[in-house]
């Protein structure tokens, strides 16, 4: 039998037990996984309250992991390692929380040497997110100054040090905590600046965020929305951009059309759900080139899939792994 993380009931989490061993079907591959990531879609797709709808139970969590190809076909071999999808939750099947999982060789990307598994699962999607909204969607040119908001965040955390990688000249951190901030320092941002932690005033927040930055800034990567998108609004140069790629503060946001218009602003919004399978590949592989040199990561934490109920929840970013 194939160990695995097993939702019974959508809304409750899931819990360790024995699975079908997978079979991979035709343009599939078969993938001892190595790590699997527990992240908000998840745990959305596993509430049974996603626009997806509710899932068929029991099934097995994971949009995403890490692993090594044992039945290769087409250009992966085995004994490749690789990071691949599933639609685990959004799609009928099995995700990547088990010892073995299956993949359409269109969603499974090789790793190049030196990559660490456990912090590729990590980054993940999260890091594409970042990566795609700082360069495709936002058009981050080197030596334009950025602001990421939500710095706190998988996605924050990543976006600095992109944007560094990128050629960005100058690059601020927003976010609630102190150790957020001092993290986002010692990552490579320029400076920092405080996110309230509840209810602010957009031009409070506008001042804050400005003696921070020191000068306006060129580009905006806003996983939070709320007041602080509004304010950081206030702070982007003529022509300026903000891209949008959550709303982990709020839904809404008070933008006032004064700003958009007397500067000529850009707003746009993200999703990964936008990328052709070529340019998820292109994403995921950056994305690993510069964690294998040493250029990316992030906080995570790493426990085994047998204590997948216990660690569901968790604030931070947990991987799981083979116990």
């Amino acid at each position: 039998m194939n160990s695995a993380a097993l939702v019974h009931v959508p809304g409750e989490p899931p819990r360790h037990g024995d699975a079908v061993e997978p079979e991979p079907g035709p343009g599939e591959l078969l993938i001892a996984v190595t790590a699997a990531p527990i992240t908000p879609l998840d745990r959305l797709c596993a509430s049974g309250t996603s626009y997806f709808g509710r899932p068929a139970v029991p099934y097995v969590p994971g949009v995403q992991g890490v692993g090594v190809v044992e039945r290769g076909v087409g250009r992966i071999l085995p004994g490749t390692p690789v990071w691949f999808a599933t639609s685990a939750g959004m799609a009928p099947g099995d995700g990547s929380m088990r010892t073995r999982a299956t993949a359409a060789e269109q969603d499974v990307v090789p790793l190049p040497d030196g990559a660490d598994p456990v912090l590729v699962a990590a980054l993940g999607l999260s890091a594409v997110a970042a990566e795609m909204a700082l360069t495709w969607r936002g058009g981050l040119a080197a030596g334009e100054h950025v602001l990421v908001l939500g710095a706190g965040g998988i996605v924050g955390q990543a976006a600095v040090q992109l944007a560094r990688a990128a050629g960005a000249g100058r690059v601020v951190a927003a976010a609630r905590s102190q150790a957020a901030r001092d993290r986002a320092l010692r990552l490579g941002a320029d400076a920092v600046a405080a996110l309230p932690d509840g209810p602010a005033e957009v031009a409070e927040l506008a001042t804050e965020l400005r003696e921070a930055c020191g000068e306006p800034v060129d580009l905006v990567l806003d996983p939070v929305f709320g007041v602080a998108a509004a304010a950081a609004l206030r702070v982007l140069r003529p022509g300026g951009r903000l891209v949008n790629l959550g709303s982990a503060a709020a839904e809404t946001a008070p933008i006032d059309s004064a700003t958009l218009r007397s500067r000529s602003l850009q707003i746009s919004g993200y999703t990964n759900n936008e990328l052709s399978a070529e340019q998820r590949h292109a994403a995921i592989t950056r994305v690993a080139e510069l964690a294998a040199a040493g250029r990316l990561t992030v906080e995570y934490a790493q426990a085994p899939l047998t204590s997948v109920a216990d660690v569901w929840t968790a604030a931070a970013r947990t991987v799981l792994v083979p116990a």
